[in-house]
């Protein structure tokens, strides 16, 4: 199994037609993804084509060739045509919020949001417009979500890992592909890399509530980083619900005092949100946290021992 993405999962792209969104559907249909649509209102009625070559496990059934993806002018009519029920978005910060309630009008199950930059009352607004109608967010300024050899959506590298008994969610886009790749001998349910941001739709506690209900994960690996409570609200939900084993990383030990490093939510001040007031949170729940990507990995694989 997999959590909120798997090998029946039909998914649209908002923004297709730009360079990033081309690019990155190209790498999604080369994984094996069922990626049925495009929206663009500008473009309605024409098509991509997108010639692929297998990548990664879930390309068993990819061959070699063009593929054609139909362009719709609005996400409702893409639903309608297609019956799509996951979208990822590639546009700007500017018109991101509008892609999203488009989006979550039609209802779909799962909207990945790639972008980064968009202003935080523009997150918090859609995201609780989505909350309201039951529409899962992630991101935004996150890789996306991968259930390796089923399907991935997003920018996440797809040949990096295969399938096993591992849940893996993380703030870190880069720190998902490495974790990914560290522990590639053992293999993933589903990978989730959910953003930096302060506000964002899926939380480390969704995906570990996820990964506990989901009978093929043996195992969970959380990554965070400085800034926030998130981890320490984490911790506690470890504590009260999760049975699995969790392994984790925190990521900015050495990052100073007061500075922004990389993600907009990863600020320190004071004493709160520092790297090592989360890991004392974490193994205080018995959570066995890596000083380094590598040795949490090793962690990880002692599971499996």
């Amino acid at each position: 199994m997999a959590i909120f993405l798997d090998e029946n999962s039909k998914v649209l792209v908002q923004g297709m037609t730009g360079s990033e969104g081309q690019k990155h559907t190209r790498r999604m249909l080369s994984a094996g993804t069922q990626v049925v649509a495009g929206v663009n209102p500008r473009k309605a009625g024409t098509s991509v084509e997108f010639e692929v070559a297998p990548i990664g496990e879930g390309a068993a059934n990819v061959v070699d060739g063009t593929v054609s993806v139909p362009v719709y002018g609005s996400v409702a009519d893409a639903k309608a045509a297609t019956g799509a029920n996951v979208s990822v978005i590639f546009v700007p910060p500017a018109f991101t919020k509008s892609a999203v309630i488009e989006a979550v009008d039609a209802d779909l199950d799962l909207v990945v949001i790639i972008t980064e930059g968009i202003p935080v009352a523009d997150s918090a607004e859609f995201f609780t417009y989505a909350s309201q109608k039951g529409v899962r967010l992630i991101g935004p300024n996150c890789p996306g979500i991968i259930s390796p050899g089923k399907s991935n959506v997003g920018i996440t590298p797809p040949d990096i890992t295969g399938s096993g008994p591992i849940g893996l969610v993380s703030k870190s886009g880069t720190l998902t592909y490495q974790m990914m790749y560290e522990l590639r001998d053992i293999g993933f349910t589903t990978c989730i890399g959910i953003g930096g941001d302060p506000v964002i739709g899926t939380t480390h506690i969704d995906a570990l509530a996820a990964f506990e209900a989901d009978p093929e994960t043996k195992a969970i690996v959380m990554i965070g980083e400085i800034g926030g409570d998130a981890e320490e609200r984490a911790a506690e939900y470890i504590a009260a619900h999760v049975t699995k084993p969790v392994v984790g990383y925190v990521a900015g030990f050495t990052a100073p005092e007061g500075k922004t490093m990389g993600h907009a939510g990863a600020i320190v001040s004071g004493s709160s949100g520092t790297a090592a007031a989360k890991k004392e949170a974490l193994e205080a729940v018995g959570v066995k946290v890596g000083k380094t990507p590598t040795e949490t990995a090793n962690l990880a694989r002692e599971l499996f021992a």
